[in-house]
């Protein structure tokens, strides 16, 4: 079934935050020189910088399509040696990619929007397609990771949210398309790919040229670094980041009360901060094939709910955004910023249902917090704090606005561990850095706030499975149906 009704004819908001976050890029990106001029065949194997090409292949022609413009304006950046080069020019030529790419997420914004069915009489705070608008072009992950820590994630998304609404408005087949040009684009929404069965038939056409190539095991060595070790240098706020430090707070205990030798055990890096493989000192190591079961086993009773009761658009999102929160919570290897694969798509649910409001609130600002130590030099903290205020605000009030019957949105728990953040922030930033622990532990806050910030994920994955197990098959009719 289709979510529902047209905006309104009055969408000059729409274009105004659009707009308004545009500006803002151009404020906020930093320089990160792509490599403009490599052809798919040497793609996966050039390594002249420390930071290999690991994405999959459509992004290597997008980035070739681009090279083609980069030229007009310094052809110095296309120059493979100049690592690090960062000429005016080349740094405007950045910003304005960004910009002109993300015109595909302002466009699956609005798609997204259509999907949604409004309340006539209702002002525009109270219409939650603008909620959902200032939800997904300004959010707060989303702006930092973009548009400071640069990689064109806000096109990626796009691609994404225009699949997810093509399949909301009952257009399956351009949904499933879509989502196969994204696998090419970025391929850590492979997991959700199940949710989009239909995409097989261009998954295999698209990769058939790396077969006959022979470049298909460079490129899986590429596209999942086995190498670079279960947890990233900053640990994601996943279920490893708690099995680490229980590994870690095991071997500690073990050591004092004399049941394990403190020269036999590994050393233990996997707190160092660095991006490697390091061994577990009394809990089992665990293996990149243990992550894909239990990735696998995270997201079977999601998809044999959707598969046997599938409860229309409403039920297909609960299942991608679990998909996704699966491969983020059990994945290897996970980037802090995986969790926007879950976010985004969590706030078209957001807008629809009280108790997925509930779940989106826990979620965003855990997650958004977690994201903070991307931004780390000190001219950076008041912009991060500032942004992510204003976000968590606006989604708070306006959601509380949207369903202002029936209680609260956060119970007093829920309440009191998102207020945990605060001091949290205080001691990472402005505590710890002053006293003698700091040169000898240096990645206690990182640590401090990746454990932290992973047990809230726990709970809105297990709030959010919950939903989906227990939600009837025939539900009212309220935004999105």
């Amino acid at each position: 079934t289709v979510m529902a009704a047209p905006m309104t004819n009055d969408q000059s908001w729409f274009y105004a935050l659009a707009l308004g976050v545009s500006f803002l890029k151009c404020l906020l990106i930093n320089v990160f020189i792509l490599w403009l001029n490599f052809f798919l065949f040497f793609y996966f194997f050039q390594a002249t910088s420390e930071w290999t090409l690991d994405y999959p292949p459509l992004f290597a022609w997008f980035e070739y399509g681009l090279s083609h413009i980069a030229c007009f304006f310094d052809k110095e950046m296309l120059v493979v040696p100049n690592l690090n080069y960062a000429s005016p020019a080349t740094v405007l030529f950045q910003r304005l990619s960004v910009i002109v790419a993300d015109v595909v997420f302002f466009y699956a914004v609005k798609e997204c929007c259509k999907c949604l069915r409004e309340d006539k009489g209702k002002d525009l705070l109270g219409k939650p397609s603008f909620i959902l608008t200032v939800l997904l072009l300004w959010n707060f992950g989303l702006l930092i990771v973009d548009h400071i820590h640069f990689q064109y994630n806000g096109f990626l998304f796009g691609v994404l949210l225009l699949s997810i609404a093509r399949h909301c408005q009952n257009r399956h087949f351009e949904g499933a398309f879509l989502f196969s040009v994204l696998l090419n684009l970025k391929h850590n929404s492979s997991f959700n790919c199940i949710c989009f069965i239909l995409t097989q038939r261009f998954i295999d056409k698209s990769r058939s040229s790396l077969f006959i190539k022979g470049q298909l095991p460079q490129v899986l060595s590429r596209l999942f670094p086995f190498k670079r070790g279960l947890c990233h240098a900053y640990w994601a706020p996943n279920i490893w980041a708690l099995y680490n430090i229980a590994d870690k707070a095991f071997s500690i205990l073990g050591v004092k009360f004399r049941l394990l030798d403190i020269n036999k055990l590994p050393k233990a890096s996997m707190t160092g901060g660095l991006v490697q493989e390091f061994q577990h000192s009394v809990l089992p190591s665990v293996s990149p094939l243990a992550t894909l079961v239990c990735t696998l086993l995270s997201i079977l009773p999601a998809l044999f709910k959707i598969w046997h009761r599938p409860n229309g658009a409403r039920g297909f999102l609960r299942c991608l955004v679990i998909c996704a929160l699966g491969s983020f919570m059990f994945g290897w290897h996970v980037h802090e910023k995986a969790i926007l694969m879950a976010i985004l798509p969590l706030s078209l649910l957001a807008v629809d249902s009280r108790k997925d409001a509930g779940i989106f609130l826990m979620l965003s600002v855990t997650s958004h917090y977690s994201l903070f130590p991307l931004l780390f030099t000190t001219q950076e903290l008041p912009i991060k704090i500032f942004l992510m205020l204003l976000f968590t605000i606006f989604s708070l009030a306006s959601l509380k606005t949207l369903f202002r019957k029936g209680g609260a949105l956060l119970n007093p728990l829920e309440v009191t561990y998102l207020l945990g953040l605060i001091p949290l922030e205080l001691i990472c930033e402005f505590v710890y850095p002053l006293t003698v622990w700091q040169k000898t532990f240096p990645f206690l806050p990182l640590m401090l706030t990746s454990v932290y910030c992973a047990l809230g994920v726990t709970y809105a994955f297990i709030r959010l499975y919950i939903s989906l197990l227990t939600c009837s098959d025939t539900t009212k009719k309220t935004k999105m149906q």
